[in-house]
């Protein structure tokens, strides 16, 4: 379970101004919807894997023509995958109230797609974002991670334990080492919790993506091999209980994931988060999904994970029930 340290709101940040102002569910709920587009044809996704069937989706994509070898014009449809994420995301049941938003990379080809926007509370998801910076500044210092801080590391990612995060919420300088960390690690919408409440620490689930690559992908990281593997193993020894979220998506136990849970004492509602890798027909994906306003926990966890299959919907052409898509053939 998450910490009541971490149940109440952020006390007043007025000696350091947040970048971003966060926004209301009601707020968020609005954007949702407004992310969502009219009802249409189905296209097929070029460069699909054999077997794998296209996306349906809201939307005809564009071409572009190109000469092909024996001078005749060849069609090859240009696919929007955020179109294909949002047309994916209106067979998900979201309760009055709620939001949620989800952003998925392809780890194959390298296209991404981002459905919603706003900020969220983490909840413990901030607990990969806490080690990797606590693995940046030992990098920097030049030092492995002390036996007490592997124990702490162990503690937060696998069992989510709170203790834990909060001595190495510390150990980092709070929300000013965190901010600084994410600086490198090219986040760009995430903000620190107040003082000791790392779970009120706010993001987007954009910069969620872009700490999994960090974590998942060798190009670009800041993070030495060493460290991102560390991370990655951690995740994807997650305790038993909370094997859930993005893994549902996954085939067996091709994950690597932290979940995080957070029920809001002014308002009794649930913020539930889920982000990692999942290995899907043979392909990696790193998937990040963010909710607020969920009524109840459970009610929160079946919106993740319906919200993590649309992601993946995507690119491997089937619905958020796991059933086969609708095709039909590009047009010339």
């Amino acid at each position: 379970m998450e910490s009541s340290r971490v149940r109440r709101d952020p006390r007043d940040r007025r000696a350091r101004p947040s970048r971003h102002r966060p926004l209301l569910h009601g707020t968020l709920a609005t954007v949702v919807v407004l992310c969502g587009t009219a009802a249409g044809t189905a296209y097929v996704k070029t460069g699909a894997r054999p077997g794998v069937r296209a996306v349906s989706s809201a939307a005809m994509p564009s071409a572009s023509i190109s000469a092909a070898a024996g001078g005749e014009a060849s069609v090859e449809p240009t696919v929007d995958h955020d179109v294909l994420l949002a047309g994916a995301m209106k067979a998900v049941d979201v309760e009055d109230g709620a939001a949620v938003s989800v952003a998925v990379l392809d780890l194959d080809s390298g296209a991404s797609a981002t459905y919603g926007n706003g900020f969220f509370d983490t909840a413990s998801i901030v607990k990969v974002d806490i080690l990797a910076a606590l693995l940046l500044q030992a990098q920097d210092a030049g030092r492995e991670l002390t036996a007490a801080e592997r124990s702490y590391a162990t503690d937060m990612i696998e069992y989510s334990d709170n203790t834990a995060a909060s001595a190495l919420w510390r150990t980092i300088g709070r929300a000013d080492g965190l901010e600084a960390a994410n600086v490198r690690l090219g986040l760009k919408e995430t903000v620190g919790g107040d003082g000791g409440y790392w779970g009120l620490t706010r993001t987007t689930a954009a910069d969620q993506l872009r700490l999994l690559r960090q974590v998942f992908e060798a190009a670009g990281s800041e993070l030495t091999a060493d460290s991102r593997a560390y991370v990655a193993g951690l995740m994807g020894q997650i305790a038993a209980d909370q094997r859930w979220g993005v893994s549902a998506v996954a085939d067996g136990s091709g994950w690597a994931l932290k979940n995080g849970w957070l029920p809001r004492t002014a308002t009794g509602l649930w913020d539930i988060n889920s982000i990692g890798r999942v290995t899907v027909a043979g392909a990696d994906y790193l998937v990040a999904v963010l909710s607020g306003g969920n009524s109840t926990k459970q009610q929160g966890v079946s919106l993740v994970e319906a919200a993590a299959r649309a992601a993946v919907s995507v690119f491997i052409g089937e619905d958020v029930s796991g059933s086969p898509a609708v095709t039909t053939p590009a047009t010339p």
